[in-house]
């Protein structure tokens, strides 16, 4: 007797005997034992899934001996002659082979006659996508109303491109593709009943080499026995299928880890003489990152299925989450990258290589300076130097703005005269309530300012124009006195005398300079804008100090205590628009319309300013 392969010799004869596709095998089941039968159904999956298997199982429970049934026997001559594919009313057509609209007249002419033997007439059109359009119109009519004695079953890989009037007029039923576990689970049990001996690490190689494809899997096996002399061993299936040793994997991002160049140019040479394809090498490379990412994140997620689950783990504990992610991204432009370099190997080197020559920097350890050069915004304000010094009978606290030049990260600057006095700042400990006394030429009169403070303590200041700006939250002005720096006179210059364009002039009126027109003043940056200043604060700078020469500029990135002039022109935009709204509803003429036609103002609608 001929050999029958093992995908045609362990093809399911009823769904029970169904491989993952218990969704389809349930609905199909209950339709046939509650006689709820459509007349079109349409199976999707790709390759090797069970599109054709399924069709055939339904056409015998329709057309079993023993009735209408989801579990047909199996045993009388229908389900015999179903199963060696020579039963009479079972039509099946290769639509890739005749995709005419004369042979889909020809399915139309005969179905109007009754079955031979069975209860139904069964036509199974395969690759039914394949057909053409002027054939699909044509069978529109019979297979939205088909003799009642006529049952289609259509199957297709590619859904997308069967028309919906089409679609429209069947039962779809989508096949999942296989996962790896369903596939060494049933491959185990078809190689226990052939009483072949087998590696479990064989058969996993076959379940992923068959990428969801239940018959790939069963014709790999078939393959691989005839290769391994009988049995099924690791080395044997790993060589026929040209696959790549998972330990070469490890090693390599061992060696990597490690800085290691010599050892990563020793498992290359590994690879090139296993003779394996550096794309598939790169693939698995690539999956093992992803097992790691996973590991580092949810290690029970991590399965054992292929035998290397503690020594993921363990890889996953000695590598930092920012480097697996850089050489997973790494790996992914690598891959793609592949076919243009000039061979294989020198593409898989040049992205080994790439991992090494951006691998981070180790992380400095706690308590380290990271930024040698400067800090950021969040880190000056929390390095302010304070001191307590005694004054009188008071404890007091003076507060001095680290002088630190401004460059990339770094948000104060050293001013370019001497400091002033440090500004002398009575302690806030406790909830009472104190002053704060800072020095004062005896010729110029004192502005009065409110400290902005946490409720809970509430302090009292005087400053005098020559005082140090103090280096927290600058106080609302209450008083400005001549010279000194306000929001309106910002606004003023920004807008009217500043001449300012592009980022400069954005940063300029997202800012509020506080202090004095010829002497300190703080430019205050909310740092939600902190990107803009290190672009632009440079430029606002040099064009500040062509109008105020005597001006000692430092940036501060904390929230503006009054408008900047951006909100300044939004409230004023604001307030005209209110305005223009009360005088427009005013008009007479308006309101004789609103009176007449029970109209409404949309506000939205009005346009004040320079915006008509």
């Amino acid at each position: 007797m001929a050999y029958q392969v093992l995908a045609r010799k362990y093809r399911p004869k009823n769904f029970s005997e169904l491989v993952g596709q218990e969704h389809v095998a349930r609905a199909l089941g209950n339709a046939l034992t509650q006689n709820r039968l459509h007349h079109a159904y349409l199976f999707t999956g790709t390759r090797g899934v069970g599109k054709t298997t399924i069709a055939r199982i339904l056409a015998k429970c329709l057309n079993c001996e023993t009735g209408i049934t989801a579990t047909p026997c199996g045993v009388c001559s229908t389900c015999q002659e179903i199963n060696d594919g020579r039963y009479i009313d079972l039509i099946e057509i290769d639509a890739a082979s005749n995709t005419g609209v004369d042979d889909v007249r020809e399915v139309i002419e005969n179905a109007q006659y009754m079955p031979s033997r069975g209860h139904y007439k069964v036509y199974l059109i395969d690759e039914v996508h394949m057909l053409s359009k002027a054939a699909f119109n044509a069978l529109l009519k019979t297979l939205e109303e088909p003799p009642a004695h006529v049952k289609f079953l259509l199957a297709t890989t590619d859904p997308q491109k069967i028309p919906v009037t089409v679609l429209s007029r069947c039962l779809q039923f989508s096949l999942k593709p296989m996962s790896p576990e369903r596939i060494v689970g049933h491959l185990e049990k078809v190689l226990t009943a052939e009483t072949v001996s087998y590696d479990m690490a064989a058969l996993w190689e076959l379940g992923r080499a068959a990428n969801g494809s239940m018959r790939d899997a069963l014709s790999l096996t078939d393959q691989s026995i005839a290769f391994g002399d009988g049995a099924l061993r690791e080395a044997d299936v790993r060589e026929m299928l040209g696959s790549i040793d998972r330990d070469l994997v490890f090693r390599v991002l061992d060696a990597v880890n490690a800085n290691d160049a010599g050892e990563i140019l020793q498992v290359i040479n590994a690879l090139a003489e296993q003779s394996v394809d550096f794309q598939g090498a790169l693939a698995a490379l690539i999956s093992v990152l992803h097992r790691l990412a996973l590991a580092q994140l949810l290690p029970d997620a991590i399965e054992n299925s292929e035998g290397d689950r503690a020594r993921v783990l363990a890889m996953a504990q000695a590598m930092t989450p920012e480097d697996v992610q850089l050489y997973y991204q790494i790996a992914l432009h690598g891959r793609r990258d592949l076919p243009l370099a000039l061979t294989a190997r020198q593409g898989f080197e040049m992205c080994l290589l790439r991992m090494l020559s951006f691998k981070p920097v180790p992380t400095q350890p706690q308590g380290s300076s990271p930024n040698k050069g400067g800090f950021s915004a969040s880190a000056a304000i929390g390095q302010t130097k304070s001191s307590v010094a005694p004054v009188g009978n008071k404890a007091t606290l003076s507060a001095v703005v680290p002088a630190t030049p401004f460059v990339a990260e770094k948000i104060i600057e050293q001013p370019k005269v001497a400091p002033q006095p440090p500004v002398q700042v009575a302690a806030i400990a406790s909830k009472e309530t104190v002053k704060v006394v800072l020095p004062v030429e005896a010729e110029l009169k004192t502005p009065v300012f409110e400290a902005v403070v946490p409720e809970e303590k509430k302090v009292e200041t005087v400053v005098a124009p020559t005082a140090t700006i103090l280096p927290f939250k600058a106080p609302a002005v209450v008083v400005v006195a001549e010279g000194l720096w306000s929001p309106q006179r910002w606004f003023d210059w920004v807008m009217n005398n500043s001449s300012l364009t592009g980022m400069a002039l954005n940063l300029a009126k997202h800012a509020l300079l506080q202090g004095q027109q010829q002497g300190t003043a703080v430019l205050e940056v909310s740092p939600r804008y902190d990107v803009l200043a290190k672009q632009s604060y440079e430029t606002l700078k040099n064009r500040l100090l062509q109008d105020y020469p005597q001006l000692e500029l430092q940036l501060a990135m904390v929230e503006p205590i009054a408008e900047t002039p951006a909100q300044l022109e939004e409230r004023r935009l604001v307030e005209l628009k209110q305005r223009a709204e009360v005088a427009f509803l005013a008009d007479p003429i308006v309101q004789n319309l609103i009176k007449t036609f029970d109209a409404q103002l949309i506000s939205e609608s009005l346009i004040v300013g320079e915006k008509r």
